[in-house]
């Protein structure tokens, strides 16, 4: 019998898989590291060199041999499997990491090219702990319908985890230097990835023998999924940089301050509205097939961008963007569903790797271009454009058909 024992799985159904609570909370323990780390980094790295060029040059490192090298990472647990892979990332990332605190401990001790090669460093090592568990997720949970709601479940969290780092980063530099949050970073990456090693669900894994195919490394089909999510990855990047100009233009005249208050409100709309939606479309018993929503979910982001810019205020806004975030975390669940299905057994982590570049890639490109258009555009024209970008990446991935079958297999 199928893992849905023939009637709807729940989230609770999905927590109740065996191990899964385990080896998910251990998962989430080291991607906190994520959350925190970066924001550390930048803090310390300015108040040790005083510059913030050295500090925005340092972080670009830091975040482009992050998201670029995560495919290669992917790479080497889908050969060598979790525990010979990660292990050694995690005591890599964690001793780069311990040097780069120690480095910037002291005002001006370490030049700025060391400090730009320690972060580089760390970046190519980070363990790739979220695609590792989403692979060990189409394990535990082979029924497409309950693998549906792992994975939103899973987003949600990481979603969370991103709101959550930063905010405890703000508490511990209350009573500590920004370098302690380096440290802090470290250890939960040591611990996570140590707990999430030992899972009876992790410690058993042996690499997938790979089969002789034609082309594709075992990653056919992934293009429409990395494509779309590229698209969404762009967005976010954009909405982060317009709702901040939006609020400043807004909070003219209304005191000093006003719009970066603003803007977190509005901000924070945006991870909500992602997380309900996330969390509705694992509820759902979709029948329609992964392939078909994919495009859908992309053009709803697309229009209700559009709508953003006719927001008149802070609080339409809010709402509008809410409701943007609405599609986020449905689209990027959606993307992983179709890399898990198209992927061959050998290359899983590298193809949630891939999905999970394109977000993050998207959102870098998108901010670069943010900041052009905002200084030459009106805020509202520039929603509508971000918006029509999207829809017309969602027009894109709608014409094209994966080779895989399975895209075409319903999830309930």
């Amino acid at each position: 019998m199928s893992a849905s024992h023939a009637v709807r799985p729940s989230y609770a159904v999905v927590l109740r898989v065996p191990h899964a609570r385990r080896t998910f909370a251990a998962a989430l323990t080291g991607r906190l590291s994520y959350g925190i780390v970066p924001l550390s980094l930048m803090l310390a790295v300015t108040r040790s060199s005083g510059s913030y060029t050295v500090a925005g040059t340092v972080m670009a490192l830091f975040g482009a041999t992050t998201v670029f090298l995560s495919p290669a990472r992917a790479a080497l647990i889908d050969r060598y499997g979790p525990r010979r892979a990660l292990v050694p990332m995690a005591a890599l990332y964690t001793a780069v990491l311990g040097l780069l605190a120690a480095a910037v401990s002291r005002p001006d001790a370490v030049p700025a090219a060391s400090l730009g090669a320690l972060a580089a460093a760390a970046g190519a090592c980070v363990p790739p702990l979220g695609p590792t568990m989403r692979a060990v997720w189409g394990r535990l949970a082979p029924d497409r319908a309950l693998l549906q709601r792992a994975y939103s479940v899973d987003g949600v969290a990481e979603e969370l985890l991103f709101v959550t780092g930063p905010l405890l980063v703000g508490v511990l530099v209350g009573f500590a230097p920004p370098a302690a949050g380096i440290v802090v970073g470290a250890a939960l990456m040591v611990g996570g990835t140590a707990g999430f090693v030992s899972s009876p669900a992790v410690r058993d894994v042996r690499p997938e023998k790979a089969a002789v195919r034609r082309g594709g490394g075992g990653l056919r089909g992934l293009a429409r999924p990395v494509v779309a999510i590229a698209g969404v990855g762009l967005a976010l990047g954009v909405v982060d940089l317009l709702v901040v100009a939006f609020a400043e233009r807004q909070g003219h005249g209304t005191g000093h301050g006003a719009g970066g208050a603003g803007a977190a409100w509005v901000l924070a709309a945006l991870s909500a509205g992602s997380a309900v939606g996330g969390l509705l479309n694992g509820a759902v018993a979709w029948r329609t097939p992964a392939g078909a929503r994919l495009p859908l979910l992309t053009a709803g982001l697309g229009l209700t961008l559009c709508g953003a810019g006719l927001a008149p205020g802070l609080g339409t806004l809010a709402v509008a963007v809410a409701a943007a975030g609405f599609f986020v975390s449905p689209a990027i669940t959606t993307a992983y569903l179709i890399a898990d299905e198209t992927a061959a057994p050998e290359a899983r982590v590298r193809a949630g790797a891939w999905v999970n570049t394109a977000v993050n890639a998207g959102s870098t490109a998108g901010t670069a271009v943010a900041g052009a258009l905002a200084g030459r555009l009106p805020v509202g024209v520039c929603f509508a454009v971000t918006g029509a970008v999207v829809l017309a990446t969602a027009a894109a991935v709608t014409g094209r058909r994966s080779r895989d079958t399975s895209e075409l297999v319903p999830l309930a």
